[in-house]
């Protein structure tokens, strides 16, 4: 893939030169349609494609893009669920087909598309199950990654998943104990399929590490104890420099490099939630000290667009380590546990995606009524 003298220019394709992919964290027909993912797969080194159902609420809410599917008649008598799924596997398809050059390119590595599985089946590890391999026959495309969340379940569902040949994005993660027990379970998915004599090097999956609400909920704790004020905007950071430090001490262990030797691929480290919610704070400051090898970062429209403007590239995911476990220990000497801010921020991303699958489903029948 040949890059203009403008591109090769440009922060966003730079990532490439430290080992990070950029993801594009949005979706909607008319992404495809007007050739935008393309240009930027050409013009900005974009290696893939995320997607949540608040994505789609705003999609199918907020724009004409669907209007052929929502203006049938027949569509007031199907059910919002159907519809909504209908639009997605649509899109889902038309990214994963625009991307497949980059997912050939790469040999497996990127070009992926992730679709969520209902965030009403976040505790239920069945469902889960049932719909992850549901949607993943209806989409029929190798470069799509399944969306699972990282619960209980979730977790569990990631090693069968895995064992089932089904690339995975595992979303919601905060913890560093709890992406321990995430790469755990893609390790021993792989182990399972060799278990069984089958092949493990066509298996995709990443780890979306979520970073600014971390930070978000680390100012909420500020405003009420002044210990915690020095820290605001570096917590968030801290922890996914050392979440990626036990990523490269499980990659140099035997285990890994048994699973390496059969043409495994590592369970990549994505950082996901990398737009500044604090307006005090860098645009662009989730993307700039997230910097690494073997690594993605799934960025939102204006991030992407700030990024591509004014950002700077550099090695900074292993930069000042020492420095990161200073600012968790000075967490913890606060009285602020980052173990209650990680549990808290998974159910309330859980809880956050349900209310937008609400919406979506809302949304889509309102839509489809008033037009049928």
């Amino acid at each position: 893939m040949t890059m203009t003298s403008t591109a090769a220019k440009n922060p966003l394709v730079n990532l490439q030169q430290f080992g990070q992919s950029v993801w594009l964290d949005y979706i909607r027909r008319s992404l495809m349609t007007s050739g935008e993912l393309q240009r930027s797969i050409e013009e900005d080194g974009l290696r893939g494609v995320t997607s949540n159902p608040a994505i789609f609420e705003k999609a199918i809410a907020g724009s004409t893009d669907y209007d052929d599917v929502l203006d049938r008649p027949s569509s007031s008598d199907v059910a919002p669920k159907q519809l909504y799924e209908e639009i997605a596997i649509a899109d889902v398809q038309a990214a994963a087909d625009v991307l497949a050059p980059v997912y050939v390119e790469s040999r497996r590595r990127d070009g992926y598309v992730s679709l969520e599985v209902s965030p009403l089946l976040a505790n239920d590890l069945q469902g889960t199950l049932q719909e992850a391999r549901r949607l993943w026959t209806a989409v029929s495309r190798l470069n799509v990654m399944i969306k699972v969340p990282a619960t209980a379940a979730g977790i569990i569902a990631v090693r069968h998943l895995i064992a089932n040949g089904i690339n995975v994005n595992v979303t919601l993660l905060f913890s560093q104990a709890m992406y321990q027990r995430v790469a755990e379970a893609y390790l021993t998915g792989l182990e399972d399929r060799i278990a069984r004599g089958e092949v493990i090097d066509g298996i995709a999956s990443v780890a979306s590490f979520f970073v600014s609400r971390i930070d978000t909920a680390v100012e909420a704790a500020a405003a009420e104890n002044p210990a915690v004020r020095p820290l605001t905007g570096r917590v968030a950071i801290a922890n996914a420099k050392l979440a990626y430090e036990r990523y490269q001490q499980l990659i140099d262990g035997p285990r890994w490099k048994a699973l390496a030797a059969r043409g495994a691929q590592t369970q990549r480290l994505l950082w996901a939630s990398t737009s500044s919610k604090n307006p005090g704070l860098s645009d662009v400051l989730y993307v700039e000290e997230l910097i690494g090898e073997d690594t993605v970062n799934t960025i939102p429209p204006a991030t992407f667009s700030a990024f591509r403007d004014h950002g700077r590239v550099a090695a900074t995911l292993t930069a000042d380590l020492d420095a990161a476990r200073g600012t968790l220990q000075e967490l913890d000497r606060a009285g602020v546990s980052i173990d209650d801010i990680t549990d808290r921020l998974l159910e309330e991303g859980i809880n956050q995606f349900v209310s937008a699958f609400d919406r979506l489903l809302a949304a889509t029948a309102i839509r489809a009524k008033s037009k049928g």
